[in-house]
């Protein structure tokens, strides 16, 4: 059924059931639940959907098979942080000036010795506002119960941990972007001393020896999720794995040590695998309380990653580079929507996509109005969901003022631009996915006219720009 077609049935299923709702008796289809499953730093290749034939991921794949995978999924940034403020903002981390992670002082790493570079970094911003509405805020307004599960990794002070940003519950969440141990005691602690007395905390203080960190995030969200069966709920289940330190159980470690490796696409590292299976099997648990408590069929859930894998840990494969970098294996991510009743069971887009889009989506997916002055650089993608080829947007930017590259993709070009000396390279995704002919040279006037597109993009966003470092020019 059409979009358009929808509404008017939706608007004659109102007509025809006022008689009833007049008369006291609630008819209102229940707002769906939220799940969304993110991992960190995992490749686009590394669930078994995604074509991995050494990991080994039965539960994710189940969910694929249930909803839509996108193939053109692309996380906001190459890091963490400024991936998880567009995911919980709608917003581009250069118009939130979240560009690089939290905490960093990556900015005085041009005074260095030895590493002087060329451009000094922008003072980018340290906490996502508080003036920001969240999408955990705008769920909560309509009377949605709200979980931050795990890693946070927005903020550098403890006023602006998940609590303080709509969610009624936060377990585990503060600004560091691993736990030192995947094995309790987890060793996460949180320091405040400049501008704070002196603070340190566990966030995960209780615990048993040899409990795993994945586990337990698993079992905490099986608690909100029993706690809140009577109501809607947002549930952010946001897995320190697979992030360094690669530690994991040691009967799944042997498991893969015995395992073929699958040379084609590089996965041979046991620990990663075995911690991706962790993953996995936490999936499994939680749709499985969903079956058990009856709310699989009102429950969407989304899975991704916010950034490419680490290439001393993965390969993105069949793309080019990893974390860090904007070639495709930096940003291009594994992205899985099962909306029941919607998407269609097994389907596939290849549209792209982006981090920015969670908010207005699932808006829309709650029947909620949008919110267009919070999710300013998102579009909603529930007409992919509902079988459209295609949404109506012109392109999509990166922004990273601290190794100083700016990226833009219009339909099937992508241009990475040099903020140094302004140099750049050209790929067509559509002939060249895994960019591997810059093809900057043999066309001059798309090199200008996406270069334009990115400078009209960052003036339009306030996006903060590196500046001249006077300590290279004194070399």
């Amino acid at each position: 059924m059409k979009k358009g077609h929808k509404s008017l049935y939706r608007n004659l299923l109102k007509i025809s059931l006022a008689p009833v709702l007049l008369s006291g008796c609630n008819t209102e289809a229940p707002k769906p639940n939220f799940i969304f499953f993110l991992a960190d730093d995992l490749g686009y290749s590394d669930v078994g959907c995604f074509g991995s034939e050494y990991y080994e991921t039965p539960n994710i794949d189940m969910v694929a098979q249930q909803g839509m995978r996108f193939t053109s999924a692309y996380a906001g940034s190459t890091i963490s942080s400024p991936t998880r403020a567009s995911i919980l903002t709608g917003k581009y981390a250069a118009r939130l000036h979240i560009t690089a992670p939290i905490p960093i002082i990556s900015h005085k790493r041009q005074e260095t010795a030895g590493n002087i570079t060329r451009l000094k970094d922008p003072d980018y911003c340290m906490n996502l506002p508080l003036e920001e509405v969240t999408i955990a805020e705008a769920l909560k307004s309509a009377g949605y119960a709200t979980a931050s599960i795990g890693k946070w990794h927005v903020c550098d002070e403890p006023g602006y941990f998940p609590e303080y940003q709509g969610f009624d519950i936060n377990v585990g969440g503060n600004g560091h972007g691993n736990t030192q141990n995947y094995f309790y005691p987890y060793k996460n602690r949180w320091r405040m001393t400049e501008g704070y007395p002196w603070i340190e905390w566990e966030v995960l203080p209780d615990g048993v020896p040899g409990e795993y960190i994945t586990d337990r995030l698993t079992d905490e969200a099986l608690k909100f999720i029993e706690t809140n069966k009577d109501k809607p709920f947002f549930l952010y289940l946001s897995h320190y794995a697979v992030h360094t330190p690669l530690q994991a159980k040691d009967s799944l470690i042997d498991k893969y040590s015995a395992k073929t490796v699958d040379a084609k696409r590089g996965h041979h590292n046991a620990k990663y695998a075995a911690m991706i299976e962790s993953v996995d099997q936490s999936m499994g648990e939680v749709v499985k309380k969903l079956k058990e408590l009856k709310l699989d069929d009102n429950t969407i859930i989304i899975f991704y990653s916010d950034n490419g894998g680490l290439l001393k840990s993965t390969t993105n494969y069949p793309f080019r580079g990893g974390k860090g970098n904007f070639y495709e294996g930096g940003i291009r991510v594994p992205l899985i929507v099962k909306w029941p009743g919607v998407t269609k069971a097994g389907s596939e887009s290849g549209c792209p996509v982006i981090s920015n889009d969670f908010f207005p989506t699932m808006l829309e997916m709650a029947g909620m109005d949008l919110m267009p002055q919070q999710h300013l650089d998102g579009m909603s993608i529930v007409p992919l969901l509902e079988g459209a080829s295609s949404i109506d947007r012109d392109a999509l930017y990166w922004h990273f003022p601290h190794y100083s590259c700016d990226v833009v993709r219009q339909n099937e070009w992508k241009l990475i631009e040099s903020l140094e000396d302004g140099s750049a390279e050209l790929y067509n995704l559509k002939t060249d996915s895994l960019e591997q002919n810059d093809v900057a040279t043999s066309n001059p006037e798309k090199v200008q006219e996406l270069k334009k597109m990115l400078a009209d993009w960052r003036i339009a966003v306030d996006a903060q720009m590196p500046t001249p470092n006077p300590a290279y020019l004194e070399k």
